[in-house]
């Protein structure tokens, strides 16, 4: 029997990603959500993704007790401290995830950093996080 090769961090599995399209069409059919994992002062410089909550990837894996790398400390230090607390987090997920065909559509500038937001959300037992493919750059783009 063939041994299935697992993804690296740089090559994303397969169902991690979903088109721009897919993933606005999810959302206006209420069957999708988006998160913007964006830290607030990008979200700010470059605008808001409309109806998006707001739970940066960088604050989100620090409360969880994951490393950070320097870049990303240094990015979290850049913005303002928010409020947020683990129990806060786990809660506004929760209400995002009201049932269990809602989908967590992660979103950043460009894609890559959704990519590690729905891998963490599926290992927290979110199984409907994706990333959606090109970020708020590809929203931008398209609207």
């Amino acid at each position: 029997m063939a041994e299935q090769s697992r993804p690296t961090e740089n090559q994303p599995p397969a169902d991690l990603e979903i088109s721009l399209n897919t993933a606005l069409e999810l959302v206006k059919l209420k069957l999708g959500v988006f998160i913007d994992v964006r830290q607030a002062f990008e979200a700010e410089l470059e605008g808001p993704i409309s109806g998006a909550t707001l739970l940066p990837l960088f604050q989100v894996k620090k409360l969880l007790g994951h490393r950070l790398s320097e870049e990303e400390q240094e990015i979290l230090d850049a913005d303002v401290p928010d409020e947020v607390d683990i129990q806060t987090f786990f809660s506004r997920v929760n209400q995002l995830h009201c049932s269990r065909f809602q989908v967590l559509l992660c979103m950043c500038n460009s894609g890559r950093r959704s990519l590690h937001a729905a891998r963490l959300l599926r290992e927290l037992g979110y199984d409907k996080a994706l990333s959606v493919s090109g970020g708020f750059r590809a929203l931008r783009s398209a609207g």
